[in-house]
């Protein structure tokens, strides 16, 4: 039988090694306890990086959207291999690209760039291209009207837009298929009217759809005809009075080419647009009292405020226009002039020079339309009127979006 002094040191030596080993216990689960913070704020900081990357980067698409619509991205001549890069840095100090590509500075405040493109030449630059075929001589585009909508006839030019977000060493790249949001406008011939309208001179008026690719100056029947679609036809005139034809002037269109005498002219330019009329205002925006030199946009000219009065007188003796030009008024062409959209005239159009038009005219009129004087030639074309409205005065709508990891 142990003594019982031996005993109580064999109890306190038990003792020691049990506090001993419950020291090392929790020592170990702090050191673990650290490693796993440790890992969670790196874990936690890499996510954080990460997402900053990709919101980066979804601002880069927005930049790009934003450029296409204020027409920064160059549409004529169509070219497939077009390419256009932005950077992070100020005008003037873009870097040198090649033939088919064109380099722009941001838009991003000064001092507020975020990290969505580069400042020279690299694989992260924001870049706007076509979604083209392998060969890189047809565009892709989206119409709604057919099967499959993504073909290479007609409809919508698909934008592919790459941007790469940084944040430190993190880095997402985002690439997305853009289109302009469809627009339909209600056409009732290349040249529709409220009034007669009297032909003359070498004026020539197509009613068949034309491709808007159509050169610029094409003329008669033929060339013009190299560029019709074979569907979606119009008449060449359409007219709630006569219409009558002279001298070397020619209409031409389906089903016929003239319809006069008929019923049933817009109300107004908002019916047309496929609107209502507080929601035409609203958009078409406030109206402008002098003819900008080029027409390019949503564009409203107006003497004085008031609404469909007629009142106004406006003038073009040349230029180069594309979208919707409303006037509240007369309009006059003296001179070279070149549209891509879509004219709504409230009052008179009087037309003594050289003009060319791809898409249509409207026009309410107060007297008989006479196209007498100069050369005139309206091609109506549905891409030409739709597609240049949207480009100014409709929204942008995503077709795909997909992480890249290249």
């Amino acid at each position: 039988m142990p003594r019982p002094l031996t005993l109580m040191r064999d109890q306190r030596g038990v003792a020691l090694v049990m506090a001993l080993l419950v020291l090392l216990v929790i020592s170990l689960l702090a050191a673990t306890l650290m490693v796993s913070v440790n890992v969670d704020t790196k874990i936690a900081g890499t996510n954080m990086r990460s997402q900053q990357a990709m919101n980066a980067a979804e601002a880069g698409i927005g930049e790009a959207v934003a450029r296409i619509r204020a027409g920064d991205f160059p549409a004529s001549p169509v070219n497939p291999r077009q390419v256009v890069q932005i950077f992070n840095c100020v005008p003037g100090n873009v870097p040198v690209l090649g033939t088919d590509s064109t380099a722009l500075a941001t838009k991003q405040p000064a001092g507020q760039w975020l990290r969505y493109t580069s400042a020279s030449r690299t694989d992260s630059a924001l870049t706007i291209k076509y979604k083209t075929n392998n060969a890189k001589t047809l565009i892709y585009k989206y119409d709604p009207a057919k099967n499959p909508a993504i073909q290479t006839s007609t409809g919508y030019p698909i934008y592919v837009v790459t941007s790469t977000g940084r944040d430190g060493a993190s880095y997402r790249r985002v690439v997305a298929e853009v289109i302009q949001k469809p627009f339909n406008a209600n056409v009732k011939a290349a040249l529709a009217a409220n009034v007669a309208i009297d032909f003359s001179g070498n004026s020539n008026v197509c009613g068949y759809n034309h491709s808007i690719d159509t050169p610029t100056g094409t003329s008669g029947r033929p060339p013009c005809d190299t560029y019709e679609l074979g569907f979606g036809d119009l008449p060449g005139a359409w007219s709630t009075g006569g219409i009558s034809s002279g001298g070397s002037s020619a209409q031409t269109g389906s089903p016929v080419p003239n319809q006069p005498n008929q019923a049933g002219f817009y109300a107004g330019p908002w019916e047309a647009m496929g609107m209502g009329q507080a929601d035409f205002y609203s958009w078409v925006g406030s109206p402008l009292s002098a003819p900008p030199a080029n027409p390019q946009g949503i564009l409203y000219l107006d003497n004085n405020g008031v609404t469909q009065d007629q009142s106004g007188a406006f003038a073009y003796t040349g230029g180069n226009g594309e979208g919707l030009l409303y006037v509240d008024g007369d309009l006059s062409i003296n001179g070279n002039f070149n549209y891509r959209g879509l004219l709504y005239v409230e009052g008179d159009l009087k037309i003594n020079g050289t003009c060319w038009i791809l898409g249509g005219i409207i026009v309410r009129g107060k007297t008989t339309i006479k196209i007498a004087n100069g050369s005139c030639t309206i091609l109506y074309s549905a891409d030409a009127i739709d597609q240049s409205i949207a480009k100014y005065g409709g929204q942008f709508v995503t077709l795909s979006w997909r992480e890249a990891n290249y």
